[in-house]
């Protein structure tokens, strides 16, 4: 099993001054490895991810890459570790074969890559399906305790201050899943797997991530089925615009002393009550 982070030596630099680091000179880093997802036997794309749940990032890749519409498509699932990196070798059900065949796309990219090796601008500029997420809402105070609760949740990254998270909140139930990686897209790959998995439909809560929100994470969001995503950084105006498309609620720039409303802003209203954490 490779570990998801390493402790090394370091010196640390302050005030102009070396002096030893925090416990004894040592820091924890996160571990990166060259993940490889199979289909059939055939390799479809490689991506640099933290090497933990990876079951996940199996499913939530396949499913918002559109290799498959249910998780039950994927009919086996090995983890295989090589020297070189982990295999993720699937085997689908016969109709996702098929279809699966037809397509020609072979990823190779950097950590957490989001678009890279797409065969046309029509694949990058899919449209997204459309979000009804009819009767949410949550409050600004809802998000600014989701937001205080998360940091606590985030394990690997208390241990290395390096990575970035995804989580799903509904108001009945709190935050019911988390998962980290060192890339955002990743991380947001593993919670769709994750949902998925459960049977948790994404219709009733939000999806809270840790990074920027570019048009691949809106992208990646309206297969989950969330109708709100809160960032804690900014979007680019094309997940802006995607998002408006896709009926999502953009909330971003979300921080210790607020936030912003991008798009469709009936969703947060005040004072409305529900469990968080």
């Amino acid at each position: 099993m490779v570990p998801s982070f390493s402790i090394v030596p370091r010196k640390s630099w302050r005030a102009e001054a070396a002096r030893p680091g925090m416990t004894n000179g040592m820091r924890g880093i996160p571990e990166e490895t060259a993940i490889v997802l199979t289909y059939n036997g055939g390799s479809h794309a490689v991506m640099m991810a933290s090497p933990q749940d990876l079951t996940d990032f199996a499913y939530g890749f396949s499913l918002h890459e559109g290799i498959v519409t249910r998780h039950e498509d994927i009919a086996k699932l090995d983890i295989v570790e090589h020297a070189e990196g982990i295999e993720l070798r699937m085997w689908l059900s016969e109709d996702h074969s098929q279809k699966l065949n037809e397509r020609r796309r072979h990823i190779a990219g950097p950590t957490g890559c989001g678009l890279c090796g797409l065969e046309s601008l029509s694949d990058a500029m899919r449209p997204a399906p459309f979000v009804s997420g009819s009767g949410f809402v949550m409050s600004p105070r809802q998000i600014m305790q989701v937001l205080s609760a998360m940091p606590r949740l985030q394990n690997l990254n208390l241990q290395t201050r390096a990575v970035h998270a995804a989580a799903f909140w509904e108001p009945s139930a709190g935050l019911v899943a988390l998962r980290e990686d060192v890339g955002r897209h990743n991380a947001l790959d593993k919670l769709g797997g994750a949902l998925a998995r459960m049977g948790r439909s994404g219709s009733g809560g939000a999806v809270f991530v840790t990074s920027r929100v570019s048009v691949e994470m809106i992208q990646k969001s309206t297969v989950i089925g969330a109708p709100v995503i809160v960032a804690m950084s900014a979007p680019t105006a094309l997940a802006v615009r995607t998002a408006e498309a896709a009926g999502i609620t953009l909330v971003a720039v979300a921080r210790d002393d607020g936030f912003e409303v991008f798009t469709h802003p009936v969703r947060i209203e005040e004072d409305v009550a529900a469990h968080v954490a």
